[in-house]
């Protein structure tokens, strides 16, 4: 089956404005060069039998540069489930309003997750009253838990998706994440389907 997808020439850019660390290790895990075992296996971010494009993947050049979080191109309403077992610890669902310009920052609805290992997932630009959750509930894996939109700092409506945890040193860091697809279990690429 063919698809399209229209993007802006800048979305497609090349991703190497990173000085990040993290960004050269995402790179050889990519390929394959490097292995990690050790990491969780995700969920895809959607429900089963459905397939989204990734139009910005991690430390793309448009807005992820220090970033390794994701981008699915999705439709406003389009069911978001948690790609792992948590309890919700923040959720924001009252933003009204979205478009490219950071003024637009303070309404991105989200929701936070925390996980067993005490890493956490974001899920951010959700459509306005569309966080299915309330802080304090337990999640399960695959659960639906919200609504896509376009709500803060978005170009158009898609789910950003970003995975982080906290050293020993109490500082934030950010988590390449492997997922379970359709053909096996991967990192990510930008401007590629993934299929459920």
């Amino acid at each position: 089956m063919k698809f399209f997808v229209f993007l802006p020439a800048f979305y497609i850019m090349s991703c190497s404005v990173s000085h990040n660390p993290l960004r050269k290790e995402v790179k050889l895990l990519q390929k394959g060069i490097i292995k990690d075992d050790s990491s969780y296996v995700y969920d895809l971010p959607f429900e089963n039998g459905k397939s989204y494009v990734l139009v910005q993947g991690y430390f793309s050049r448009f807005s992820h540069k220090e970033r390794a979080a994701l981008d699915f191109k999705m439709k406003k309403g389009t069911k978001i489930c948690a790609v792992r077992a948590g309890v919700v610890v923040r959720v924001k669902e009252d933003g009204d309003r979205g478009g490219w310009n950071r003024k637009y920052r303070p309404y991105g609805n989200h929701i936070i997750i925390q996980h067993a290992d005490s890493s956490r997932s974001g899920y951010w630009h959700l459509q306005k009253d569309g966080v299915l959750v309330n802080v304090g509930d337990t999640v399960k894996q695959g659960q639906v838990i919200g609504l896509s939109g376009k709500t803060g700092y978005a170009l158009f409506p898609h789910l950003h998706f970003l995975v982080w945890g906290f050293d020993e040193k109490g500082n934030w860091r950010q988590i390449p994440t492997r997922f379970q697809t359709s053909k096996g279990i991967k990192y990510l690429h930008s401007i590629k389907r993934y299929y459920k």
